[in-house]
């Protein structure tokens, strides 16, 4: 399914050569409509005129077709999470390195202008130094049974907090329940605490009948709020409510909250500009190989700390 949404948008950008999948009949489809050509995975990595190979498969396969299409000489994107083992990562970022080619990972909130204007905001101090995030991303289906929605839901908002508070978190604490399929979690919720005094909170779920993408990072001064549900005029918020200690009361003071402007895009095609750049100019972006260890390795922290819920009797 998200492959056909690179796919289009690459072919919108002019820069799609070929298209690759395990069915032939759906890549001869997809090449159909995209205006591109039909190609098996051998002949992609052998073909001289393409630069990049972008990857939107299975995240047990990362790793090997990274490999090879690194050791071919192209520049990789790999569709998040980057894969399910912090070795596996390891191995993908030594291949680059040895090609002298670059990894990208398909952490596309990154890319989204409301995130990057909310970015843009705690930098200028507009919510002071950062004390917490709080991260939910709920909704309703793509259910997996070959990983959890801690690797295929957790690490856009690991991407996020991780870009926020420039450090790992030094301790995790993870618990989830499976109810769909046994040991795969459908429900999760994590904690994360920073030696800086930040926390972060990611409340995670593909089984709510209810969507919601919102990022809460509260500071000194105030708080943004980035939600993806919204339009693009009420994605990004400002609150500027005060709290003062009055002995042993605290006084909360209320203010309106303001709707921060941001330019309406595609997130998914500013990300592929972003691997195009990288490809035509070798400009490397934010979520190269190096963030996605970042990423992978509080994931595994996760993984080790996890507690399913319904397995514990």
């Amino acid at each position: 399914m998200w492959g056909r949404n690179i796919a289009r948008n690459l072919s919108r950008l002019g820069a799609l050569y070929a298209v690759c999948d395990y069915s032939e009949e759906r890549a001869a489809s997809f090449a159909e409509q995209f205006d591109s050509q039909s190609k098996s995975f051998d002949d992609i990595i052998a073909d001289d005129a393409i630069d990049g190979v972008m990857l939107a498969t299975n995240a047990n396969t990362h790793r090997a077709l990274a490999i090879m299409a690194l050791e071919a000489g192209k520049h990789v994107y790999i569709e998040k999470p980057m894969a399910l083992t912090l070795a596996d990562t390891h191995d993908i970022k030594k291949a680059a390195d040895a090609a002298g080619k670059d990894v990208m990972i398909g952490h596309l909130i990154r890319y989204h202008p409301a995130f990057i204007a909310m970015q843009d905001q705690i930098k200028s101090g507009a919510i002071g130094r950062v004390k917490h995030i709080q991260a939910n991303r709920l909704a309703m289906g793509r259910i997996r049974n070959t990983e959890s929605v801690l690797f295929d839901l957790c690490p856009h908002d690991l991407s996020l907090i991780l870009s926020i508070t420039n450090q790992s978190p030094s301790k995790v604490m993870c618990h989830g329940v499976s109810h769909i399929t046994k040991g795969v979690v459908d429900i999760l919720s994590t904690g994360l605490w920073f030696d800086n005094g930040m926390s972060a909170n990611m409340q995670t779920s593909w089984i709510s009948p209810y969507k919601e993408h919102r990022l809460t990072v509260t500071g000194e001064t105030g708080s943004l709020v980035f939600d993806d549900t919204k339009p693009w005029n009420e994605k990004l918020t400002l609150y500027q409510d005060s709290i003062t200690q009055a002995g042993e009361l605290f006084m909360i003071e209320r203010a309106s909250p303001l709707a921060l402007p941001v330019p309406e895009s595609e997130p998914l095609r500013d990300e592929m500009q972003a691997f195009i750049a990288l490809c035509d100019e070798g400009i490397v972006p934010p979520t190269n190989a190096d963030e996605g260890i970042e990423v992978q390795q509080v994931l595994e922290k996760m993984q080790a700390e996890l507690i399913d819920l319904s397995a514990v009797r």
